[in-house]
């Protein structure tokens, strides 16, 4: 067995999706994911307070998730780590994506739907594994206490995020499509698990939130804007309502021409630069 938890970890993870478990569904059962990427952050990191304050005191912390799934016992922040992963749309599936231009090719919507159901998979399979080693452990996304909110700032949004989550491991940084710009791309999707266990927190190469995304720091790119087919990406940002409503139309879509129950967008993650990775500078060297 593998002595570094860290490793040990990360182990557990890219084989659960090296496994039969990661499958489209069809095709052979293709994988929804390729390979993930894994980082840490410490339970106590001022971030997690940071979120409640800046969108909104619903917004729950790991110690919180933690003390409710293990009632009457005491946790302190600072001995929690949080696991984050990004599991990455596959290339089969961005290049499906690439050629369309307003609504999801099968591949994409099943990743939405397959893919996530892989995503609820690992993030129970990572608990369990953990609570086997004596550890102490729980899914945000899996508890009680996760549900969708308001936020008086950005609007849409929930106790838990696993994109800031793995903002806060170091993973990436945002767009200007709210999406999150990691070292294999923005064209994925994320998961976390809190668990009672020191993990030295991964390095956070950055400390602007929009980093990697080219428009913010350098006034390039914007290549998003005109992948939205309904205009939900602007110079200001991304509009959540108008992004949402647009979505829900899928919803019929999906069913009527790839015969499932399901839904999903995602033209804003690929066919532009940060599909794979943190984008080149767009800026001309004199």
């Amino acid at each position: 067995m593998v002595n570094d938890p860290a490793e040990r970890i990360t182990g557990i993870i890219k084989s659960f999706i090296a496994s039969p478990e990661n499958t489209l569904e069809k095709w052979g059962d293709e994988p929804a994911w390729a390979e993930p990427i894994v980082g840490f952050s410490s339970g106590a990191d001022p971030l997690y307070e940071f979120y409640k304050r800046d969108i909104g005191p619903f917004y729950v912390s790991p110690l919180e998730f933690i003390g409710h799934a293990y009632p009457g016992e005491e946790f302190k922040a600072e001995d929690l780590t949080v696991i984050s992963w990004v599991l990455p749309q596959t290339e089969a599936t961005k290049r499906d994506h690439r050629k369309e231009t307003h609504f999801p090719s099968e591949r994409w919507a099943r990743s939405r739907i397959m893919g996530e159901k892989v995503n609820i998979k690992l993030r129970t399979h990572v608990v369990d594994r953990l609570r086997e080693q004596g550890v102490k452990a729980v899914a945000p996304m899996l508890s009680p206490l996760w549900r969708g909110e308001t936020s008086p700032k950005y609007g849409y949004a929930s106790t838990w995020s696993e994109r800031h989550a793995a903002y806060a491991a170091g993973l990436g940084t945002f767009g200007l499509s709210d999406g999150l710009i990691t070292p294999i791309g923005k064209a994925m999707r994320a998961g976390s698990v809190v668990a009672e266990l020191y993990i030295e927190p991964s390095p956070r190469p950055y400390t602007d939130h929009h980093a990697y995304c080219l428009f913010y720091s350098e006034g390039t790119c914007g290549k998003c804007m005109e992948r939205c087919p309904i205009g939900a990406i602007t110079p200001e940002g991304h509009d959540k309502n108008l992004c949402s409503r647009y979505v829900n139309m899928t919803h019929q879509y999906v069913p009527r021409h790839y015969g499932f129950d399901g839904y999903g967008c995602g033209l804003c993650q690929t066919g532009v630069p940060c599909e794979s990775g943190i984008p080149k500078s767009m800026k001309k060297k004199k």
